[in-house]
């Protein structure tokens, strides 16, 4: 089954036009979700909205959008009072100028969308747009509606598509001025400079998403299954933090550890990860359990939903 795509409308440079789709470009539909139960029922828990002074559940035919002046006053603003606000961006993307990735802060980037042709039409129009961007080595930016709301959004080209990153505005970002300005102006010896180069280059690898395992989601997984299999939970130690006497010596200890553990991982086969979440060991819809988790009558069943 297709994608669903978030938003449709036309890509626009200068007299340049083409529909597009636009979609999400992450997930977090396959994390682990709780739901909230009424501990001594088992049963889940349902929100009612409730009006604040009466006491009595609302109505969603009821409920309309109010900005509050003060305590006790706000100003009701009607669905077709926000549909009124006509935005060009409500419909179109129209790209306003071109500037170098470098220059954009990493503060600002929020999320990233794939966007792509929509329907059959306007895929010259949509390549000629793209191959301008991959050209002029730039970043486009336009601006979006989503949710009720414009942003701003940057596109670059990926493969045979292009990716939009919405983009925060300056008053939605905070100065680091209040938060660094009491970090003490320390002195770096050239000594623990050389050490602590030395813990890098040992470290040094490439960017390899596949790599990387979300270790809280597979305990979560564990837990789960233990808690549907009847065996007992019992609390792992923490790590103790300790506080750094010397330094130095702690930077000569760190190239000590590390040289272990790479003797350590050398002696170890590599351990395949599957793309996608890992090693799922509870039944979820259109996966298959792994062994431990395999049970004829599980006691209670695992729900999951998207995030």
């Amino acid at each position: 089954m297709a994608p669903r795509a978030n938003w449709k409308g036309f890509l626009r440079l200068s007299l340049v036009t083409c529909p597009i789709a636009l979609y999400p470009a992450t997930s977090e539909s396959e994390k682990v979700s709780f739901n909230q139960l009424n501990r001594k029922t088992g049963h889940r828990i349902k929100y009612a909205k409730i009006d604040a002074d009466t006491g009595e559940e609302v109505a969603n035919e009821d409920i309309v959008k109010g900005y509050k002046v003060d305590t006790d006053t706000f100003i009701e603003v009607t669905k077709e009072e926000l549909e009124n606000v006509a935005l060009e961006s409500t419909r179109t993307i129209e790209i306003d100028e071109f500037v170098d990735r470098s220059e954009i802060d990493p503060r600002y980037l929020i999320r990233p969308y794939y966007l792509c042709p929509d329907g059959k039409v306007g895929h010259d129009a949509f390549a000629v747009i793209r191959e301008t961007i991959r050209e002029m080595n730039k970043v486009a930016i336009g601006r979006v509606v989503l949710t009720n709301r414009e942003h701003i959004i940057a596109l670059e080209p990926m493969d045979k598509g292009l990716m939009g990153t919405l983009l925060r505005y300056p008053y939605e970002v905070r100065s680091a001025d209040e938060y660094f300005d009491e970090i003490q102006d320390v002195k770096v010896t050239k000594d623990m400079l050389d050490l602590a180069r030395h813990i890098v280059n040992q470290k040094a690898g490439h960017f390899e998403p596949n790599k990387f395992e979300d270790q809280y989601e597979t305990a979560l997984i564990d837990l789960i299954n233990k808690k549907r299999a009847g065996k007992s939970v019992t609390a792992k130690a923490r790590p103790r933090g300790e506080n750094v006497v010397d330094l130095m010596d702690a930077l000569r200890k760190s190239i000590g550890d590390e040289k272990a553990a790479k003797v350590s991982k050398t002696a170890k086969k590599p351990r395949k990860v599957a793309s996608g979440q890992k090693e799922m060991l509870m039944p979820i819809a259109g996966k298959k359990p792994a062994k431990e988790a395999t049970a004829k009558k599980p006691a209670a069943k695992a729900q999951r939903k998207s995030a």
